[in-house]
């Protein structure tokens, strides 16, 4: 089964020599394979008489092409198609009342699509793109004899109620005005906005204009927004986006709450996350852009391995070139590295808002991961760090060059993302160096010829990263480089920053809620307290077990160590583990974890 993509936002045929049609064998011997559609304007191909040469894929210099080969099987599980040499996506998961559903998989593979689909708000048109409607009736025939079959039944007579709650909670303060209160009491059909204000910790935005929310408040404005529908079945898209740590356990109570007499389908990147909160998960692979597949269900912590290690034993299909595995490494007290900062006793004062950050120190070769609560100073103390800030009392002491990636993208450059990179990096662009150790891991190589104004938010924070590690500089400080990325770019992301600072001997500074990420990137941790929006206060760098252990016991959860991938895991509140590890003040390892590291 041969499936043709083209990605339309990428394909541009003014800009290029029409290399696709030029160099395709066929097409030079007079058999029509690849032509410019006069109604897109925009290439397309002919699945029947395209041969999979690949020469169309080699030759786009827009990376705006895939010529996939797929199991003829496959054709039978076609649930929808977007268009000609558009998106297609294989399978469906079920929703199971009693349980929470989780979707895996990377950006861009249909996650997504299903929740469009599950939720009625798009029919499965099971490939017939060309039609303007889909027929109910054929879909339903098609799922005869299947768990799906009741689930879409009562869909499309509209028997069972949706609400979604959607994946871009910035663009709603373009679409909503007024105050949150507002919002919230009108569309409050369950009588819980009094629970859920407590719950998700509302109270200090209820009364501002949706306009001024940030982003953590405008995720968790629509995670409640979603909850105090009444409805069957309840999709939550990225959840844990924007949030801290602590804010996204909170958040993932409240979901698990839902599911004890509803359907809930959660989409999550943070695997610690989805850990915590999913019974049951669907992993999803294919290519991004191109298709997607729905693997068969498995329990939560089976489904993350098996995510991990990048092969489906059943499928027989290896969807990973290598597995991901996470070091425990001991704390290195042994260090030797030179000191290249020191901070004495820093403050800085804003109206409303004062960060004291303890004395400490930054030694070349380290990296430091910096977790902690939003609003208490963590950015703050970066741009301190960057010379963007200066601190109010205290000084920063010694010599170093910085290379700051800033928490919030835009996409403000003119030009491609080959020319941004060559006119911050210089030269280094492109040495092999730069393309193996970062633009390849981080996907960024296909991206050399688009536009930076037609990036995604995923894509802009890999080429920020790979913008931030191809400058040369003593101390990267990298603020929230998880943001956007899929489970599996972020993993890349954190392989590829660790390896960068331990082949430079170079600093690393790494701010981000994501503990997976955490883990694999740092030697040691800063972590940061206080009153959100009020007081903040700094504290380290820690030993790596040392820093997590204060700050977990902040947050009130204890890990333990997976026994198969070595990944951390949230223990079950007040679970036997839980008890045992706080008691013994062991919050980020199980305990025999910890005795293996020391």
């Amino acid at each position: 089964m041969r499936v043709a993509v083209v990605f339309k936002d990428r394909c541009q045929p003014k800009r290029c020599h029409l290399e696709c049609i030029a160099f395709c064998p066929p097409q030079r011997t007079g058999t029509e394979v690849i032509w410019i559609d006069p109604e897109t304007t925009k290439a397309a191909i002919s699945e029947e008489t395209c041969i999979s040469c690949g020469i169309c894929v080699r030759k786009c210099p827009f990376d705006a092409i895939r010529i996939i080969g797929l199991p003829e099987a496959l054709k039978e599980d076609l649930v929808h198609q977007y268009g000609k040499n558009a998106f297609r996506l294989f399978r469906l998961p079920v929703p199971k009342q009693g349980e929470v559903i989780g979707l895996l998989g990377p950006n861009g593979i249909g996650k997504t699509t299903c929740v469009s689909l599950l939720s009625g708000e798009v029919a499965p048109n099971l490939g017939h793109y060309r039609r303007k409607k889909a027929y109910w009736d054929e879909v339903l025939d098609y799922f005869a004899g299947t768990e799906l079959h009741d689930y879409l039944e009562r869909i499309a007579s509209k028997k069972l109620t949706t609400a979604i709650k959607p994946q871009y909670v910035d663009k709603l303060s373009k679409i909503y005005t007024g105050r949150v209160r507002d919002l919230l009491t009108k569309i409050d059909k369950r009588n819980r906005l009094g629970d859920l204000t407590a719950s998700l910790d509302l109270e200090s935005f209820l009364d501002r204009d949706i306009a001024q929310l940030s982003g953590g408040e405008l995720q968790r404005m629509a995670i409640a927004a979603t909850m105090l529908r009444d409805a069957d079945i309840y999709f939550f898209d990225e959840p844990s986006s924007y949030l801290d740590i602590y804010q996204r356990l909170q958040v993932a109570k409240v979901i698990q709450s839902l599911s004890k007499e509803k359907y809930v389908v959660v989409v999550e990147h943070d695997l610690a996350v989805l850990d915590f909160l999913a019974d049951t998960v669907f992993l999803m692979y294919g290519e991004e852009g191109a298709y997607g597949i729905i693997a068969q269900p498995r329990p939560v912590r089976t489904a993350i391995n098996v995510y991990l290690g990048g092969y489906l034993k059943e499928e027989n299909i290896r969807f990973r070139d290598r597995e991901i595995r996470f070091d425990t490494r001991p704390p290195r007290s042994d260090w030797k590295g030179e000191t290249l900062v020191t901070f004495d006793g820093l403050t800085k004062r804003f109206e409303g808002f004062e960060l004291t950050v303890h004395p400490g120190r930054l030694r070349k070769g380290e990296v430091v991961g910096v977790v902690g609560p939003n609003a208490t100073g963590k950015t703050t103390f970066v741009k301190m760090l960057a010379g963007q800030e200066t601190p109010t009392s205290g000084a920063v002491e010694g010599r170093w060059q910085v290379s700051y990636k800033p928490q919030y993208l835009e996409a403000v450059y003119e030009g491609t993302v080959g020319e941004l990179l060559r006119n911050a990096v210089g030269k280094k662009a492109d040495t092999g160096y730069f393309e193996t150790e970062i633009l390849q891991p981080l996907k960024v190589k296909g991206m050399l010829e688009r536009d930076v104004s037609t990036l995604s938010g995923g894509e802009l924070q890999r080429v920020a990263i790979a913008l931030c590690l191809g400058r040369d500089a003593d101390i990267y400080l990298i603020d929230e480089p998880s943001a956007y990325l899929d489970s599996n770019q972020r993993m890349e992301a954190a392989r590829t920053i660790r390896r960068v600072m331990e082949k430079e001997a170079r600093t690393g500074l790494i701010v981000d809620h994501d503990v997976y990420f955490i883990d694999m990137v740092s030697d040691s941790i800063m972590v940061f307290s206080g009153d959100p929006g009020r007081t903040g206060v700094g504290e380290g760098p820690f030993p790596m077990r040392d820093g997590m252990n204060r700050f977990l016991k902040m947050v009130g959860i204890t890990f333990r160590r997976d026994a198969d991938t070595n990944r951390p895991r949230i223990n079950k509140l007040d679970s036997r583990l839980d008890r045992e590890q706080k008691s013994a003040g062991e919050y980020y390892y199980a305990i025999e974890d910890a005795v293996h590291a020391s």
